[in-house]
């Protein structure tokens, strides 16, 4: 079964049910422009935002946070924020040990298109995707610019698909 016969059985789950978690230690919800811009683009792709959380920048909040998503019924977790070179930069670090698989390809690509945008600052993204309990988890910088890149051009294309798979 290849890529287009995976698509066509995804089709069967419909809408997605996406959780958006930012992480960030100056972000406010008044001024989470990208937290609120994945679901904009969540809901502008026909599928349904089933929660958001602002948290610090905590390996426990992080943690936690994403151990109540496995918890909960929707499909995806985005997470934007704390992708970064900085010390304080440590999402990936905190939710790649929960991952059961990892898909390099997401960050492989992402760092491609980035570098067609930006440059050789792409090589600081540490964009990431990956599944957990049969959900896919993407991890995205906290920019305005690489949330819509990430998700316009890979994340939500496949996002049906991904979801199928991760599920069976």
């Amino acid at each position: 079964m290849g890529a287009p016969d995976h698509r066509a059985s995804a089709r069967s789950v419909g809408p997605v049910a996406c959780s958006v978690l930012t992480v960030s230690d100056s972000r406010t919800e008044a001024s989470d422009e990208s937290g609120r811009l994945i679901q904009r683009l969540v809901a502008e792709a026909g599928h349904r935002v089933a929660g958001y959380e602002l948290i610090r920048n905590e390996p426990r909040q992080i943690e936690a946070a994403v151990r109540r998503f496995l918890d909960d019924p929707p499909q995806c977790l985005i997470v934007t924020g704390g992708t970064g070179a900085g010390r304080r930069d440590i999402t990936v670090e905190t939710v790649t040990p929960l991952l059961e698989k990892i898909l390099p390809g997401f960050g492989e690509l992402f760092r491609w298109l980035s570098y067609q945008e930006i440059g050789t600052a792409a090589m600081l993204s540490r964009a990431l995707l990956g599944i957990a309990g049969g959900k896919p988890i993407c991890c995205l910088p906290g920019s305005a610019a690489a949330v819509t890149l990430g998700l316009e051009k890979l994340l939500l294309p496949e996002l049906a698909h991904l979801v199928w798979g991760a599920s069976h």
